[in-house]
């Protein structure tokens, strides 16, 4: 919750900062949304905690419509202005993922080793598993994402160090259709038991699942600055890939392709990243960035893509949207956004005891 506070803190201070440059008089600065909890004034502006703890929001006056006419209200600045006051958060979220991928990129992020060159440069050399089927052997041994595969347990109590993804695998072979007593690390070492199949589902593997050589990489300060900016720019492409991705089979199949996950199921992926180490935190922080600030441009209701949309129509249309429509489209839209939240809140919990 704790790394959600803090995107949230940034996206929003995005708004504040270029309304504040923009001469627009800011009225409330706000972490979570109402009813307010509590608030503290500094000048014009009201920093308050709220007790809907979901997002936050910056307060301008005068951005419901009111009081175009006076010369600090939202209303009363160019089309061009507010547009930058409304894309300043979705800009300062993948400004924040940048920098901690520049930061990652110079004290070493740990990376898939895919080639000769990389093996031999990488250091803390690991086999990690990157993904666990559902229902499979795997998932029912309680081995999770991220896991490090240390070796085996034999029958003789001895232990089989593994160094290779084909070590596991030639092991696993050798061993179809058996209990195999695998050591993975998460933080500390564990030996699960994992009925291996003989006849697996293709792509499945006996085990079910995905494994990956990684290792951590690091850069000269010079390099670690385009690199930050690259893998920022890769992290949003693959991000809006996804997003449309999942409207398509949402839309076409009536379904979702994968999990949806809230605040709950976030801080139980945050807990998993930072047990494993501080570089795998600041990818995963620098990647919920930026998919705070892709979600946030979609041109939806209430959400900063929703509002920049309202701008375009009423560049378009040559006068303001009627304020009571604009208001009546927000508030469905939040409402639909509150209800998914508690939805997929409600879901990460259940899943969560159930483990």
């Amino acid at each position: 919750m704790a790394v959600l506070g803090v995107l949230v803190l940034v996206h929003e201070w995005g708004h504040f900062i270029v309304a504040r440059r923009s001469g627009m008089r800011v009225d409330e600065f706000g972490f979570g949304f109402p009813p307010r909890l509590f608030g503290v004034k500094r000048g014009e502006t009201i920093y308050s905690i709220n007790w809907i703890p979901f997002g936050g929001f910056v307060k301008i006056y005068g951005e419901d419509g009111d009081d175009r006419e006076k010369p600090r209200s939202f209303g009363s600045k160019s089309i061009s202005a507010r547009l930058k006051v409304i894309v300043a958060g979705v800009v300062m979220n993948f400004l924040f993922a940048v920098l901690l991928l520049m930061f990652g990129n110079f004290f070493g992020l740990r990376i898939g080793l895919f080639d000769e060159e990389m093996i031999k440069t990488a250091r803390d050399k690991k086999i990690q598993i990157i993904q666990v089927v559902p229902g499979s052997p795997a998932e029912k041994a309680g081995l999770n994402v991220l896991d490090e595969i240390v070796g085996f347990e034999l029958a003789n109590g001895n232990v089989k160090n593994v160094y290779s993804i084909e070590e596991v695998q030639s092991y696993t072979s050798e061993n179809l259709g058996k209990t195999v007593k695998m050591i993975v690390k998460d933080g500390k070492l564990e030996t699960k038991e994992i009925q291996t199949r003989i006849n697996p589902p293709e792509g499945e593997g006996s085990m079910g699942i995905a494994m990956a050589l990684t290792g951590i990489v690091s850069y000269p300060w010079y390099e670690s600055i385009w690199r930050g900016v690259n893998d920022g720019l890769i992290l949003a492409y693959n991000t809006v890939y996804g997003y449309g991705m999942l409207f398509k089979t949402l839309f076409a199949d009536g379904k979702l392709m994968a999990e949806v996950s809230g605040p709950v199921g976030i801080a139980t992926i945050t807990g998993q990243a930072a047990r494993v180490g501080f570089s795998y935190l600041m990818q995963f922080v620098a990647l919920i960035s930026i998919n705070l600030a892709i979600l946030n441009i979609l041109p939806f209701p209430a959400l900063d893509g929703g509002r920049a949309l309202f701008l375009l129509m009423e560049k378009i249309k040559g006068k303001p949207i009627d304020k009571r429509i604009e208001a009546a489209v927000n508030s469905v839209g939040f409402a639909l956004l509150i209800t998914l939240m508690i939805y997929v809140t409600i879901k990460d919990v259940t899943k969560f005891f159930s483990i």
